[in-house]
């Protein structure tokens, strides 16, 4: 196997893994895709306590509206939401922070 350096230069040579559920796993790719970073730069920066910033881009806003539309079926289909809902709220509140983002990026 030929070693290569990423974009940085930096060589990267060690896998890390861990297992997750399903419901944790989907948390995490919606969180990945709302990112617009890759999987692997999303949780270097969330284990390394660096900030997620998120910056604008086409991949962004369909994430955005893909995730909106299955809160709002999701939205539909419940009668209440409660606490038990933490990952949908979780989600909620990340879109509104990544959307309060955005309106900021256009001023």
């Amino acid at each position: 196997m030929e070693r290569s350096l990423d974009y940085k230069g930096r060589w990267r040579n060690h896998t890390v893994a861990f297992r997750v559920s399903d419901k944790e796993a989907k948390l995490l790719d919606d969180l990945v895709a709302l990112s617009g970073l890759t999987k692997q730069e999303y949780i270097i920066r969330r284990l390394t306590c660096r900030d997620v910033v998120v910056q604008g881009n086409p991949r962004v806003y369909k994430a955005l509206k893909n995730q909106m539309a299955t809160i709002y079926e999701e939205l539909k289909r419940l009668e209440t939401v409660s606490p038990d809902n933490g990952e949908l709220l979780y989600t909620i509140q990340v879109i509104a922070i990544t959307l309060e983002g955005l309106k900021g990026e256009d001023e």
